[in-house]
């Protein structure tokens, strides 16, 4: 599995963040930056609330 950032979608609300710290993270203007390229099965979970948490739409699956 594999999620797509839309980083000028993203308005830094980091909710990505606060769900999966180990596939997401933020740069110095609070931006999404993707972690990996292929989310780990333990992290998928983790992953998916993160996208449908998103305020903004920001963030899909690529399955």
């Amino acid at each position: 599995m594999r999620v797509r950032a839309d980083r000028d979608v993203c308005i830094g609300a980091g909710v990505c963040v606060m769900n999966s710290e180990a596939v997401f993270d933020q740069d110095d203007d609070g931006i999404v930056v993707l972690l990996v390229d292929e989310v780990p099965a333990a992290e998928q979970g983790n992953a998916r609330k993160a996208v449908q948490l998103c305020p903004s739409g920001a963030l899909s699956i690529v399955e």
